[in-house]
């Protein structure tokens, strides 16, 4: 029997453990995860919500923040302060989404940041 097609086997050395009587898998001492991980999933987590909220309200599935608090099951002042990253300047969203470059502030230090022009949100965010 021919075969007409190429065969890529891939080997990733990973170990079995049990925790508790449970299966683990862990990975081989030297791993180092890669570079594109490097950005915190919280700041990723909290623009991707913000941007959400923000096209529920643009297209009408949601009329009021208070709509958005109630369906989500968080506080309407929360949503509030948040959905200020949807309005980052579109560099400092390149650099932090794309290219993942941690911000040099905390999230809530980035929702601050929205209330600048958007020329000057770079240096206060990347210093």
């Amino acid at each position: 029997m021919s075969e007409d097609h190429d065969t890529i086997r891939v080997l990733i050395p990973l170990k079995v453990r049990k925790k508790n009587g449970r299966p683990k898998i862990t990975p081989p001492a030297d791993y180092r995860p890669s570079e594109d991980q490097s950005q915190s999933p919280h700041v990723l987590r909290a623009i991707g919500r913000a941007w959400g909220w923000r096209r529920r309200l643009e297209t009408g599935s949601a009329s009021t923040i208070q709509d958005i608090a109630a369906t989500e099951k968080v506080s309407d002042r929360f949503v509030g302060r948040m959905i200020r990253l949807a309005y980052l300047s579109p560099s400092v969203l390149e650099t932090l989404v794309i290219t993942r470059q941690q911000p040099a502030i905390s999230i809530n230090d980035l929702m601050a940041v929205t209330e600048l022009p958007w020329e000057e949100q770079m240096d206060p965010v990347f210093e």
